[in-house]
């Protein structure tokens, strides 16, 4: 069978592309290196509770991407988790500050991705190249989609221009999650963090509505460019971070590390996808003024609309 697409990366961006060319009646191939679809929706799982590494909630502004989470909402995939977050420092947990509602998934943030990739056609592979035209380790395709940060795309491109097309700086960041025999912490949902190692707290227990006795940190880029070839070593001040701004002893029995060399991306785009002529399409959440969930899903949908009508 040819292919119409081909759409390298499982994510959240690249399944939302896939989606909307297969719902236009394309024929599309979806890669992956990975062994499930998700991409920076990362999970891993402590004592069969899946906690969120990655993106750990989704905000809802745009009316297309508020269809997705109300079916989501409505299947028990997404759940509203709170629109309050706490300021916190070394000094503790500051005032809780009204923003946006944010979604959180049961089953985790990676579940949503999932749903996504339900029956399409997802082939765990790593590709080597592509290009210089819309070709994949020299398969040709009418059209071939890049959904990862720019980094990643850079590393797989022949052709310069579209390396400089792509190229675009991240910051990288390392998670932390921590399980503990049972919950011994001020209550609160989540908080930003300044003056500390980490930038970002949550309890991961109620984003899930689970109660899990879990706490999930985010180090600053910073931070996590110390530790790049070895993650592990930022544990232990992740974990004295975490005591300083919940102001109790904490002690874990279980702690998971995951290192993202591309976390976010550190400048903005002024629009959300890239598509040649020839058919070679970046999207992903660096292609937005702000990077986030929704950034990413509407990103793909929008470069799959592009695709469908150049493919026309």
């Amino acid at each position: 069978m040819t292919v119409d697409v081909v759409v390298v990366g499982a994510g959240l961006s690249g399944l939302a592309c896939a989606r909307r060319c297969v719902d236009a009646g394309l024929r599309v191939q979806v890669l992956d290196r990975g062994r499930r679809p998700g991409g920076r929706l990362g999970a891993r799982t402590s004592d069969g509770h899946e906690v969120d590494l990655g993106a750990p909630y989704c905000t809802v502004s745009d009316d297309r991407f508020r269809a997705v989470a109300d079916d989501w909402t409505a299947r028990g995939l997404l759940r509203a988790w709170t629109d309050r977050f706490r300021v916190a420092d070394a000094h503790g947990l500051g005032e809780a500050k009204p923003g946006p509602m944010r979604y959180a998934a049961p089953g985790g943030m990676r579940s949503l991705a999932e749903d996504l990739a339900r029956g399409l056609d997802v082939e765990r592979r790593v590709v080597g190249t592509v290009g210089p035209g819309p070709e994949v380790d020299g398969t040709p395709a009418r059209a071939v989609v890049l959904a990862m940060p720019g980094p990643q795309a850079v590393r797989l491109l022949t052709d310069p221009a579209l390396q400089a097309a792509a190229a675009q700086p991240y910051a990288p960041a390392i998670a932390v999650a921590a399980r503990f025999a049972e919950r011994s912490w001020p209550e609160f949902d989540a908080a930003f963090v300044s003056d500390l190692p980490i930038r970002w707290l949550a309890d991961d227990g109620r984003s899930r509505g689970d109660g899990a006795p879990v706490l999930v940190a985010h180090t600053r880029s910073d931070v996590a460019s110390i530790h790049l070839s070895a993650p592990e070593a930022a544990a232990a001040s992740v974990l004295d971070a975490m005591r300083r701004v919940l102001g109790v002893p904490l002690d874990p029995i279980d702690v998971i590390v995951h290192r993202w060399s591309f976390a976010h991306p550190r400048e903005p785009r002024d629009r959300t996808f890239f598509l040649t002529p020839e058919g070679v399409g970046f999207c992903g959440d660096g292609w937005s003024e702000r990077s986030r969930v929704e950034a990413a899903w509407c990103s793909g949908d929008d470069l799959g609309a592009a695709i469908v009508e150049q493919l026309a």
